[in-house]
């Protein structure tokens, strides 16, 4: 008999407002742990150095977390200009310090050329895998990995200040882009250096800003319900966003629940659309939409499940 998985089936999207200073996994874990859930997940680490916006997965919502990741963000980002450090942020050695000679025309035009689509070279210092194993490993032993160029995308970088040897600025980006990179590459096209000493991320996809909760927030209602002698998931779960919010992009078909008991099951099934072979949409049933899980449109039109919510688990606190 299988193993079961301790904790309360717990279902949704909680946004974070990190902390500084700890790491996304830290943050995910100590998030689990107030809502005793069994099973949750991030969105796509903020470095330690990070704060803001990290959405994490809950129960059944962990399987829609991939989406969440391919989405673009919004970062506010201070850069101290002057000084180039191993990590490109605050946390690394300094390793070249030049004088600032730069002309607001000067920083105008160096920033136009990060706007738009183009290659950036991701950091040794960054979580990405090279034989399995992260690049910040290998930096740290000193291991230079040779890294390709990956395409990203700027949708929007506004200058906020520079002040003496600080530069401020807000950053709409596409999955996979380094802000960090960004400041150090831009800090060698200025020709005076430059890393983060400040970085906040404002957004993940369309999530509102104002749902963001802290972790001191979370332990003040867990207390306050233990004073009051109520569960703290009384407290705690109206603050999750439903699970389908990770794909609320997708187009929606819905299923009257005779033919959504064959899509449960597994089984592709015919419904009403005007959607291309390939499309990724949003399945709901009943007279209550109730979100079912995410299909692919395929060849012969029929909507065809790719992931499933189950809707009974046992809990085992």
């Amino acid at each position: 008999m299988g193993r079961r998985r301790r904790g309360r089936a717990i279902h949704g999207v909680l946004l974070l407002d990190k902390p500084q200073d700890i790491s996304s996994n830290d943050a995910l874990q100590k998030v689990r742990r107030v809502f005793n859930a069994s099973k949750a997940g991030h969105t796509g680490a903020l470095d330690p150095l990070a704060t803001g916006m990290l959405p994490i997965c809950l129960g059944e919502a962990t399987k829609f977390s991939q989406f969440l990741l391919d989405s673009d963000k919004r970062y506010r980002a201070i850069a101290r200009l002057g000084q180039r450090t191993d990590t490109s942020d605050s946390q690394g050695k300094i390793i070249c310090e030049r004088e600032i000679q730069i002309t607001p025309t000067q920083l105008d035009a160096a920033l136009e050329t990060f706007r738009g689509d183009t290659l950036q070279i991701p950091s040794m210092y960054s979580a990405l895998k090279h034989q399995g194993k992260p690049l910040y490993e290998y930096a740290r032993q000193g291991i230079e990995i040779e890294r390709e160029a990956r395409p990203i995308t700027v949708y929007e970088l506004q200058f906020i200040r520079w002040e003496d040897s600080e530069l401020e600025l807000e950053i709409h980006c596409s999955k996979g882009t380094y802000i960090r990179t960004i400041i150090d590459d831009l800090g060698e096209l200025l020709g005076c250096g430059a890393h983060v000493i400040y970085l906040r991320r404002l957004q993940v996809a369309n999530y509102p800003y104002h749902r963001m909760v802290t972790l001191e927030q979370l332990y003040a209602l867990k207390e306050r319900a233990e004073q009051q002698q109520i569960e703290a998931s009384e407290l705690l779960d109206p603050l999750l966003l439903p699970m389908d919010t990770a794909v609320v992009h997708f187009p929606v078909i819905h299923l009257s629940p005779a033919v959504a008991a064959y899509f449960k099951q597994g089984q592709p099934v015919r419904s009403t659309h005007n959607l291309p072979a390939g499309e990724w949409v949003r399945v709901t049933e009943g007279d209550d939409n109730k979100f079912i899980g995410i299909a692919v449109i395929d060849a012969d039109s029929l909507v065809a499940p790719r992931r499933l919510v189950v809707e009974a688990e046992t809990d085992e606190n």
